[in-house]
Formats: structure tokens, sequence, C-alpha cells
């Protein structure tokens, strides 16, 4: 047989082979590991975390004008209460008289000189307070940190108990000890920055390390002073301005803390996405395309401006910083473009609601504000966490 016989004998039984041989595996396509069905595709990062939360599918616009309208009523009604009480209707009036410089009654006074503007710093505080917390959280890549991680509450109490000790209570009036608590609140920053800083940037382990030494040095050196002193009046105002206390609060006051408040609020929409890819980590805020150390100086910058203005109005008051940025992405997810905005209302509305307490609970005396914002803030904050977890 020659070699174009046996070729043509191997091709026909070939043929016959495939022919007679049932197709087993087109007939299991799953077998082949070519033929496997394709894989649903897999859902955008952003659309994950949009979904996430109480409230993932309620539009950030809704749930803004929802709070903007829960605020406005909390404060009507909490410039109406206190030893004289006002209804609504008069509190609005007297607000439209002092809004064109015409107030001039008693109950004018009370509303426009006393009320409205405890109202607006207390919002102006818990904004700030809540704020800084997301800001800080991110910044150290922390969900249990809060503003005075960073030692600037503890620079903020030496600057205002070395006012009152030093200068006597008298001294401290208007606007001494709020700049007092400034000074002593930058300084600390000054030195936390210096010190955690290197030549790559601002490192979260280091920051944190850094803020957690310094702000133990600077209450040791504020324990002394309070025991140092041997005036019992100056020692009670320390411990009720360590508390936290809206007491104190004035149009003067107010404008002064409102510009850097503001400056530092505008600058937010440019941080939104930084704070998004620094929350992934630094390896992948790297890949992304941003040098993690040096986006942490500039968030750095704006939570100690304001943590140590807010601070310095109101003394150190706690939780909300902890307490509303956790409590705002339960409700609408990990997206800063919609956590900032939440938590900014959440912490005014937070603060209004202990300061209004703080004034009523046991009037004439007031409690300091702090106490209330633990009391208010922590049980929300837990109720929310055990719905999240039964939603899971």
């Amino acid at each position: 047989m020659t070699g174009q016989d046996r070729r043509a004998d191997l091709r026909g039984a070939g043929a016959r082979a495939s022919d007679a041989t049932p197709p087993l595996l087109l007939e299991h396509p799953a077998e082949l590991p070519d033929a496997d069905p394709p894989a649903p595709p897999a859902a955008r990062p952003e659309t994950r975390r949009r979904a996430s939360g109480l409230l993932g599918n309620v539009p950030t616009a809704v749930v803004v004008i929802a709070l903007l309208a829960v605020i406005a009523v909390t404060a009507v009604l909490a410039v109406g209460v206190g030893a004289v009480v006002i209804p609504p209707d008069q509190v609005l009036s007297a607000v439209g008289r002092g809004i064109d410089g015409a107030a001039t009654t008693g109950d004018d006074f009370i509303i426009w000189q006393l009320r409205v503007p405890r109202v607006l710093e207390a919002l102006l505080v818990g904004a700030g307070l809540a704020v800084a917390g997301v800001l800080v959280q991110v910044l150290v890549g922390n969900p249990i940190a809060d503003p005075f991680t960073l030692g600037l509450s503890s620079g903020a109490s030496l600057g205002a108990v070395t006012v009152i000790t030093t200068l006597g209570i008298g001294a401290a009036a208007g606007l001494t000890l709020p700049l007092g608590a400034f000074t002593g609140a930058a300084a600390a920053g000054t030195v936390v920055f210096l010190c955690a800083t290197s030549l790559a940037g601002l490192s979260a382990s280091r920051l944190v390390m850094v803020g957690i030494a310094v702000g133990h040095l600077l209450s040791g050196i504020t324990s002394f002073l309070i025991l140092r002193t041997g005036d019992g009046e100056a020692t009670q105002q320390v411990m009720y301005w360590l508390l936290g206390s809206l007491s104190g609060a004035n149009w003067e006051l107010l404008r002064i803390a409102t510009v850097p408040v503001a400056a530092t609020l505008a600058t937010l929409p440019f941080l939104v996405r930084r704070l998004d890819l620094l929350a992934l980590g630094d390896t992948t805020a790297a890949a992304l395309g941003i040098h993690p150390g040096r986006t942490r100086v500039g968030v750095f910058m704006v939570a100690a401006v304001l943590t140590g203005t807010v601070v310095a109005i109101s003394g150190t008051i706690g939780f909300v910083g902890l307490v509303v940025p956790n409590l705002a992405r339960m409700l609408v997810g990990g997206l800063h473009r919609r956590i900032l905005p939440v938590a900014l209302l959440l912490g005014a509305l937070l603060m209004l609601l202990a300061d209004t307490g703080a004034r009523m609970l046991l009037s004439p005396t007031e409690l300091p504000v702090g106490i209330l914002t633990a009391v208010i803030g922590v049980p929300a904050f837990v109720l929310v966490v055990r719905r999240a977890g039964r939603a899971r």
C-alpha cells in the first residue's frame, strides 16, 4: 500500500469515528472551560456604595431638604422656649423686626439679642464638629476617631484655662477667652502637624500617635493649672467650659466664628473626590492619581481650623464628631458627596436639640451641653447600628 493510500484510509477512519462518536462534550458545554455561561456584569463600586445605607435609594437633595425643614421648625421652637415662653408667630415677627433693625419690645430683645445668636451658634458648632469628624475619620482611616484625636481640644482647653486662671474671670469675659482657646488649639495643631509630617507627607498612623501624645501632655498641664489655682469660682468656670457651653453666645462672637467656619466649609466640594479615594487606602489612592501624604496635609488643615474655631467658642463638646459621621454613613452610604451635607445638617440638629435641652431640663440652672450631646447622640447611634445590623 502506498503512502497516499495509507493517508486516505486514516482520513476515512477519522471521519467515520467522528460520525459514530456522539458529541458528548457539546451536549454538556458547562464542562468546557471556555463554555461557562457569562458572569453577570459586576456592579460598579459607586453603585454599590450609593445603594448602601438605610436611605441609600433616597436622593441626597430629598434628605437635605427634609433635614433643613426639621432644623427650621426646631430652631423656631428653640427660640420660643425658655424662662419666657414666646409663641412661634411672635418669634417670627420679632426676628423680622430684628433683621430690619426695628426691635423695640422686651420680647424682641430676648429673642434677637439672646436666643437667636445662641441658636445660630449651636447650629454652627454642631455643623463644624460633624464635618471635622468626617474629615478626621478619613484622615486617620478609623471610624472611631473624632476631632479631639488630633489634640486640638486639649490645646484649646489649655489656652482657655490659662486665660481664666491667669487673668481672672473678669478678664476672661468677651473675646479674651475664645481668643485664648483658639490660640491654644492653633499651637497644638502646629506641633502635631510638624511632628507627624515627613518628606512623604502626613502619615495616618504617625498623626494618631502624635495627636494622642500631645493631647495627653496638654491635658496634664491643664490639670496642673486647675489644681494650682486657689480661686473656687475660677475652678467652677473652668470645669463648666471643659464640659461645653453656649451660654456666652452673642452676635459679635458669632460673626467672628462664622468667617473661618464658612471659609473651610467652602473647600469641601473640592475635597469630595479626594476623600473618597483616601478612604480606599493609600495604595489604591496613589494608583488612582492622588498623593495620600499631601492630600492629608490639606484635609488636616481644614479639620484643624474647623475644630479650633468651634471649640474656642463652645468648649470641649464630645460625641458630635464621633457619632454624627457614622450616623450619616449608615443613613446615606459611603460617598462623601452624600455624607458631608447630611453630616453637617445632622450635627447642627443634634447640637440644637442638646443646647435647648441643656437650657430647659433644670431651668433656671443650665446643664453643660456636652452632657446632653452624649445623652442624645449615643442612644441614637446605638439604635441605628442595631437597625443597620438587622437590615444586613
